[in-house]
């Protein structure tokens, strides 16, 4: 008769050890297996690769190209001996370098970086960036919209107006650009290597029009985008720039930060120059109170406080009784808003050169 609890036989030492190391080895392999399996994963693993064909242009002629709307996404782009070509960049990008390329009509769409053109000869183009240069370049016409001064460098016969152009996505596309709509030298050239009784470029006729330099797309994949030319419509404000003034009478207006700080400026452009008023330039920079002593003078501390919200945007406009028709205007249209306008005529062209004097220094211009 058997008891209820039987002892187990208990086995040799010797085997009871062999079974551990048994059993540990089988744990390394394991673990071993397992950190093949599990291999560290890093950021840059993740990412999509980059072919470096999808963000260029190489070789091509006769051919109507280019990239739709978040196609280029930031990333650098090239351009190079291409030849009658028309094309288009309808993206932001982070740089782009034109080289080599022969009777082209080209569209640039917002450039966080530079665009850089090089060896280009009978090009027209429309382009917004952060930075614009040329070298050894000849008979280039440029609608231009760029943050710094245009610099153009043993380059002769180049020609500029202001950037206007419209489609849906650019005004998103200026942003993830970090580009202001306000912030444009297009007509500030700095010609680095001038020649003594010669001027190596100049401005385009004011009435130029935009299509007849550069067409608008006729390939079916590029006619999608919603495209217009008409500078109404235009993300950048249409300026007169370093074009000769109409009047000797400008007035600076100056908007401060808020939620509707750029439709009210806008605003303000499209009633003004309905009645026939000029802009001349815009800017949008950041104030400190030091700035507005210098600017506002004796109205300072009524705005020293709006300046902690964010940047300013600041507009001059010229004609005949301006300064009359801006303060009109505004006590209209925007009479529940903070605006900074020049009080008098005599006032007005010292507002003016205080404070785009003062933009300039800030911008490093």
């Amino acid at each position: 008769m058997g008891c209820f609890f039987s002892r187990r036989r208990k086995p040799a030492q010797g085997g009871q050890q062999q079974k551990q190391a048994a059993a540990a080895a089988r744990g390394a392999g394991q673990d071993a297996a397992a950190g093949e399996e599990k291999a560290p994963q890093y950021s840059w693993d993740q990412r999509a690769k980059i072919d470096p064909k999808d963000y260029t242009f190489s070789g091509l002629k006769d051919e109507t190209v280019g990239r739709l709307p978040g196609k280029v996404a930031g990333q650098q782009f090239v351009i190079q001996d291409c030849e009658n070509c028309n094309i288009y960049i309808f993206d932001h990008s982070a740089t782009i370098t034109i080289d080599d390329c022969v009777n082209c009509q080209i569209f640039l769409g917002p450039i966080k970086g530079s665009v850089f053109f090089r060896d280009c000869k009978d090009c027209k183009c429309i382009v917004a960036c952060q930075q614009f240069r040329t070298r050894d370049c000849r008979k280039l016409e440029v609608f231009l919209c760029c943050a710094t001064q245009p610099i153009i460098e043993s380059s002769t016969g180049m020609k500029f107006g202001c950037f206007q152009y419209y489609y849906p996505e650019l005004a998103l596309q200026f942003k993830d650009a970090g580009l202001s709509i306000f912030n444009n030298t297009w007509s500030n050239i700095h010609d680095f290597t001038p020649v003594s009784g010669e001027n190596n470029w100049g401005l385009l006729p004011e009435n130029a029009v935009v299509q007849d330099y550069v067409p608008l797309p006729s390939s079916e994949e590029l006619k999608v985008v919603r495209i217009s030319t008409d500078a109404t419509r235009s993300i950048i404000p249409v300026t007169r720039g370093q074009r000769q003034k109409s009047s000797d009478e400008s007035c600076l207006v100056v908007f401060f930060a808020g939620d509707y700080t750029t439709a009210n400026a806008r605003k303000l452009i499209d009633e003004m120059t309905g009645k026939g008023f000029q802009l001349v330039q815009t800017k949008e920079v950041s104030m400190k109170a030091e700035d507005a002593h210098r600017v506002f003078q004796q109205c300072a501390s009524e705005f020293i406080p709006l300046l902690e919200k964010g940047p300013v945007v600041a507009l001059e406009f010229n004609g005949d009784g301006a300064v009359e028709g801006c303060q009109s205007t505004i006590n209209d249209v925007f009479s529940g808003t903070k605006v900074f306008v020049s009080e008098s005529k005599a006032s007005a062209s010292q507002d003016v050169d205080s404070f785009y004097n003062f933009a300039d220094m800030q911008m490093g211009m």
